[in-house]
């Protein structure tokens, strides 16, 4: 039984560390409903049910989803890969 009980504590710490680190790594527009700081606050403070609830209802996923895109950026010439071919 104590083994069971560690393995849960284990899975639960790994839990919270992912979504807190993948919560920090995000851009602000890939986080949805609140902002980051306060996505951070209460995977910290909350723990398990912070975590579940940010990666539930609050990121977006990376494959595309919602949320605002980047405008693209703009390379000077000397940096653009492909203007540096055309020459």
């Amino acid at each position: 039984m104590v083994k069971l009980e560690g393995f849960l504590i284990l899975v639960s710490l790994a839990l919270v560390l992912y979504s807190f680190i993948d919560c920090a790594r995000r851009e602000d527009y890939e986080i949805k409903k609140l902002p980051k700081w306060a996505w951070l606050l209460i995977i910290f403070f909350t723990g398990t049910f912070g975590a579940i609830a940010f990666l539930v209802i609050g990121r977006v996923p990376r494959d595309g989803g919602g949320g605002k895109k980047p405008k693209k950026r703009i390379l000077p010439p000397d940096d653009d890969p492909d203007f540096l071919r055309s020459i």
